[in-house]
């Protein structure tokens, strides 16, 4: 007899009393025929999910699987009719991640996931979490979710035994920042990288950033923080802030190894790019971040003229925002080397100065310049650029005028 229920972050964040934004479905009792027959349409390659023919969500026949070789893709599932609710579940890697919900609201839950939820652990399930590296991953983005949570010293232990057993080796760059992504959307991001170096595997997916997340007592003594409180407080603002991703990730480019002779920003953002395969926007924005940190933390120093060269560098005439969103990232990594993180609207100088240089060359209008050289058009460019930098100086003055006062 085939029943349905509701598994894994649904049931758990209903529990949490969180929003519940997907529903995944497991049915235990069917085959791939009678889901067929009830208008079901299959999407999985690997094993049997279905999209509900109204509501589109997932339903998934109740499996097991079984680990055939080193790495996170060599697995063979068994899906039929006479695999059970509770062996389905204990193949998913937490506990609290490991409740289904029936029909009628009754809750399955054989490996405590509620009382986990209560005491806010992140549990394994079983040993069988060690096969799938992915979940260390998991762990530690659901760490930058659910921040009130502790990993269970047994599930860091296997975590940590996963790493020297070369199992994260097997992670390929696209996997990695794919977690790594939404582990920065969430709310306090820098605890997913507190719990990737606390077991070691941030030493291999990202050797960069695990050079400058050393201890205090290895810092030093002439920093005023150490380099992991920096990046902790400087990505833990931009989520505060509510930022988007590319200036989450930006801010990890512009980590400095205090004390830890790791070279400059540029090496660094370069090196976390290549390794992990980023997406345009989020590399061009990061790079440019890194490449013009002493420009921008040094306009206030800046003439108008070399003000308007760095929004040319920058093309911030043709893209705006993402000169913006530099600025944006530049002071949550201010802030973070200050460890400000009592006030979420710190004040940055070099931000406000910029942003209104921006906006008064903006306000220069290039099209009515340009017909005033229809003779000599070549004369164009200069004419332009001249006026965009009187713009800029007579906002400067007025900026300057305000900051002293």
């Amino acid at each position: 007899m085939m029943h349905i229920y509701i598994v894994g972050g649904a049931v758990r964040d209903s529990l949490l009393g969180l929003a519940v934004k997907d529903r995944d479905h497991v049915v235990v009792g069917a085959t791939p025929d009678q889901m067929l027959a009830l208008g079901f349409k299959p999407v999985g390659k690997d094993f049997p999910v279905f999209l509900h023919p109204e509501t589109h969500e997932e339903y998934a026949l109740a499996r097991t699987e079984r680990k055939t070789a080193p790495g996170y893709q060599v697995f063979t599932f068994h899906a039929d009719a006479d695999v059970t609710l509770e062996q389905d579940l204990a193949r998913r890697d937490l506990t609290i991640n490991a409740i289904a919900r029936a029909a009628d609201g009754s809750l399955t839950d054989p490996f405590g996931g509620r009382a986990d939820l209560r005491a806010r652990v992140f549990r394994h399930v079983s040993d069988a979490f060690v096969e799938d590296p992915v979940r260390i991953l998991r762990v530690a983005r659901f760490a930058a979710r659910f921040t009130e949570f502790t990993v269970a010293p047994q599930t860091a232990a296997l975590m940590r035994a996963m790493v020297q057993a070369g199992e994260v080796d097997a992670l390929v760059p696209e996997r990695v920042w794919q977690e790594l992504a939404r582990g920065l959307m969430e709310r306090q991001p820098s605890r997913m990288f507190h719990v990737l170096h606390d077991c070691g595997a941030l030493l291999h997916i990202l050797p960069e950033l695990d050079a400058l997340w050393a201890p205090p007592e290895t810092v030093d003594s002439s920093a005023s923080s150490s380099s992991a409180a920096s990046i902790a407080a400087s990505v833990d603002l931009a989520a505060r802030m509510g930022y988007g991703l590319a200036i989450r990730f930006s801010v990890l480019g512009l980590a400095q190894g205090q004390g830890q002779g790791q070279g400059d920003s540029i090496g660094l953002a370069q090196a976390l790019c290549t390794r992990l395969r980023v997406p345009n926007e989020c590399r061009d924005l990061a790079l440019m971040c890194a490449r013009e940190q002493s420009a921008v933390g040094d306009a206030l120093n800046l003439s108008p003229d070399a003000m308007v060269a760095l929004l040319m560098r920058c093309d911030a005439f043709r893209k705006p925002q993402r000169f913006i969103d530099m600025l944006c990232a530049q002071q949550c990594a201010q802030a973070g080397r200050l460890q400000n993180q009592a006030d979420i609207e710190f004040a940055w100088p070099p931000q406000a100065l910029l942003s209104g240089a921006l906006h008064a060359a903006q306000a220069v209008r290039a099209g009515e310049l340009a017909r005033l050289y229809t003779q000599s058009p070549e004369r164009i460019p200069e004419a332009i650029y001249a006026a965009r930098v009187g713009a800029v100086a007579e906002y400067r003055d007025a900026f300057f005028h305000d900051y002293d006062g």
